[in-house]
């Protein structure tokens, strides 16, 4: 039978309440009988103290013989008497009760002793001497009586105290365990889940979306886990889809600018053709040739640019592959081109082999959004660095985008990578470019920084992991 994390709790709490209420009910009892023992104590020191008033008395009247001492003694006997038939029903309940009886008898006898030899003349010596040391046998007896019954109850009380010691100390150890246990169960089946669960969320705000491991453990942690695994492949889902999205968003921006991007190649094709048409007939072959390869570099140049939004657009599944740092960097320059405004240069600092791992399709989203942010920010004249060196201490390569922009205030610096977070002006910017980014860039391993002073620019520093293995073929042209 499994208990869920709520059940553990609700038994582990029920547990302590009983061990706690039987503690104290046990605590209770055993504090009500030190009160009546206490009690019956202090009357037994009282009947202590009457005897001991009896054997002062005896000794006076076999001294002196005084009316007067006799009758004292007679009182105290007396009063001890009363005492002991005062505090029998009290005690009935209590260990000491067999001893009271006996106590009482040999008082009665020694009363009766006293009363014998107080109604004898002087002239039996012999005999009167005899009941004299009875007396005083019958006294010592009394003494020793009355003192071990004070005795006995104050053992009995000091056996109740280390009985309660025990008691509590064995229920302290008890719910000290049981505390140990709660406090595990709540740090290993609340407080580490909730832990792991906050650090993947961070995790997954960096664009992280690998799911928690789910433990067999049928409770509610459980259920939160696979709950969570859950909303994270939504969000993962999600995540696409802005990505799409916002490629989408660049793609109607890039395709604003095709047509001028097209429109230079295929006015030099219309023009080549129009001259070999109408130089047909009498034309060199030398002059046709040179047409012709003026024809077919426009129609490569026409096909690049189409296969590069083709490529940009295109739907694909993440996949990390050996590429060419600066063929991505140039495809990325190549669709922003006729975005970029006159007095705006794009200046590229890659070496010629330099070989990563990347997703190029996503890779190409960043650095459209970091060439686009730069171009916004930029009041012509201006320019825009993109430079790449490795750095074998890190075991990392870094990739700078710099522009010579407005820049960031520093209050907003902080904030760019935030989803939604923008300083364009409303309609401008949706705000995800760079959250976007930041999530790319964590899903190859990397970081992305940004330093910035207002007035002077910005500069976007990208680490990603060194590549040692084989470089790709080279793209076909």
């Amino acid at each position: 039978m499994h208990l869920n994390i709520r059940q553990k709790v609700i038994v582990g709490l029920t547990v302590c309440f009983l061990i706690i209420g039987s503690s104290a009910a046990l605590s209770y009892r055993y504090l009500g009988n030190i009160e009546v023992k206490q009690h019956f104590v202090e009357i037994a020191d009282d009947l202590n103290s009457t005897i001991l008033e009896i054997r002062r008395y005896e000794k006076n009247y076999l001294l002196y013989n005084l009316r007067e001492d006799l009758e004292k003694h007679q009182r105290y006997i007396q009063e001890g008497l009363e005492i002991m038939d005062k505090i029998a029903p009290e005690i009935k309940s209590l260990k000491v009760s067999p001893r009271l009886e006996p106590l009482k008898q040999e008082l009665l006898a020694y009363q009766s002793i006293m009363s014998r030899m107080a109604s004898m003349g002087d002239q039996d010596h012999a005999a009167k001497a005899a009941l004299e040391k009875q007396l005083r046998q019958q006294g010592k007896n009394l003494e020793d009586l009355s003192k071990e019954l004070v005795r006995f109850e104050r053992r009995r009380i000091l056996e109740i105290i280390r009985t309660l010691k025990t008691q509590l100390v064995a229920s302290m150890a008890v719910l000290i365990f049981l505390a140990g246990f709660l406090i595990f169960i709540v740090s290993r089946k609340i407080i580490t889940p909730l832990r792991i669960i906050e650090r993947t969320t961070l995790r997954i705000a960096q664009g992280d979306f690998q799911p928690l491991p789910v433990l067999d453990t049928r409770d509610e942690t459980q259920r939160v886990v696979e709950a969570f695994n859950r909303m994270v492949g939504e969000l993962e889902k999600r995540q696409d889809q802005l990505v799409q999205a916002k490629k989408l968003s660049s793609l109607g921006i890039l395709t604003s600018g095709v047509a001028h991007q097209l429109n230079n190649p295929l006015n030099n094709i219309s023009t080549s053709c129009q001259i070999l048409l109408e130089e047909m007939d009498k034309c060199d072959p030398e002059f046709s040739h040179k047409m012709l390869e003026n024809i077919e570099n426009e129609v490569i140049r026409a096909r690049d640019i189409v296969r590069g939004l083709l490529e940009f657009s295109r739907v694909k599944e993440f996949a990390l592959k050996p590429k060419y740092l600066k063929e991505v960097v140039e495809r990325s320059v190549r669709l922003i081109s006729s975005q970029v405004p006159p007095g705006i240069e794009i200046v590229q600092h890659i070496p010629e082999e330099l070989v990563l791992r990347l997703d190029a399709q996503q890779m190409q989203q960043v650095f459209l959004n970091l060439l686009m942010n730069g171009v916004q920010a930029i009041v012509p004249p201006g320019e825009i660095r993109i430079a790449a060196r490795e750095d074998p201490y890190r075991h990392q390569v870094e990739i700078t985008v710099e522009d010579t922009g407005v820049g960031i205030s520093k209050k907003d610096l902080g904030r760019i990578f935030d989803p939604f977070f923008t300083t364009k002006e409303v309609g401008v910017g949706t705000g995800l470019g760079l959250s976007i980014a930041y999530g790319i860039i964590e899903k190859h391993q990397g970081t992305i920084t940004a330093e910035s002073q207002e007035g002077e620019g910005t500069r976007f520093i990208i680490r990603l992991p060194l590549y040692s293995g084989p470089g790709p073929e080279r793209a076909a042209p």
